[in-house]
């Protein structure tokens, strides 16, 4: 399978542009979140699970880990609103 967009070809081009502001724009919405920091590992290792990149998925959970999470937490971060100890409601998530 050929892959449709290379952001390591060519830098200086629009997508690889536009996907450093968007990188930027995350980590300004996390540095000004009121969300625990383990809390936001544990958001943004999932979306990285919705978004299917095993690299940053691999990085969030080792993030999140480091952060203070439990094993338990950030291995049922995909199944978290079957999960008892991840609840919407919960003061941690």
């Amino acid at each position: 399978m050929t892959a449709r967009l290379n952001l390591f070809s060519n830098p200086p081009t629009t997508t690889a542009k536009a996907a450093g502001y968007f990188g930027k724009a995350s980590k300004t919405i996390r540095e000004e979140s009121t969300l625990p920091t383990a809390t936001q590992k544990l958001v943004v290792l999932r979306a990285s699970q919705i978004n299917g990149c095993g690299y940053a998925t691999d990085v969030w959970s080792k993030n999140a880990a480091h952060a203070g999470e439990s094993a338990t937490r950030i291995n049922l971060v995909a199944a978290w609103r079957e999960s008892t100890v991840i609840a919407p409601r919960c003061p941690q998530f």
